[in-house]
């Protein structure tokens, strides 16, 4: 039996939640809902989760958070950012890591966004690059704790043809 997915939501654990709002609203989200009722988290104030949940999260039991869902456009994927008071910190990963190492968002401005961004004080790790035969231009920022968020411009038109197979 196959089972069917589709996009729900990309969770991004952060220490200051105000701080990652702001972060995000300046790539384009707003708020979709504070807090996340199914979790028990508000977005103003830390509360414990409902135990059943800790369980199925594999968190302390004691673990304490405040979270809230913001959107990119309408639509799934939705952003999931979610402050735990008593977590323990650690570095985001790397590019070069195993597991998810960012997320790519995708623009027809790539340039325009960089000098926008960069103005309003957040890091890239470079400024846009070109890509191979120019097919896309890339550039990649931080959030506030270091996760990183590839900003894609990609020009379909300088893809090389896949040819079609003949029947």
């Amino acid at each position: 039996m196959s089972q069917r997915f589709i996009w729900g939501h990309i969770n991004v654990n952060v220490a200051d939640l105000d701080l990652s709002i702001t972060f995000y609203e300046k790539l384009g989200f707003e708020l979709f809902r504070p807090g996340i009722p199914y979790l028990g988290l508000e977005d103003k104030e830390a509360r414990s989760m409902p135990e059943a949940i800790a369980q199925a999260l594999a968190v302390p039991l004691s673990t304490k958070g405040r979270a809230c869902i913001m959107q990119l456009g309408e639509g799934l994927p939705k952003l999931d950012l979610t402050e735990f008071s008593n977590s323990d910190i650690r570095a985001p990963l790397r590019n070069q890591d195993h597991g998810i190492v960012r997320i790519c968002l995708a623009t027809r401005d790539l340039h325009a966004a960089y000098l926008q961004l960069a103005a309003d004080g957040v890091e890239f790790l470079a400024p846009p690059t070109q890509c191979s035969e120019r097919m896309a231009e890339v550039a990649v920022c931080k959030d506030p704790d270091g996760t990183l968020i590839e900003l894609l411009q990609v020009h379909v038109d300088r893809w090389p043809r896949i040819p079609r197979p003949m029947t």
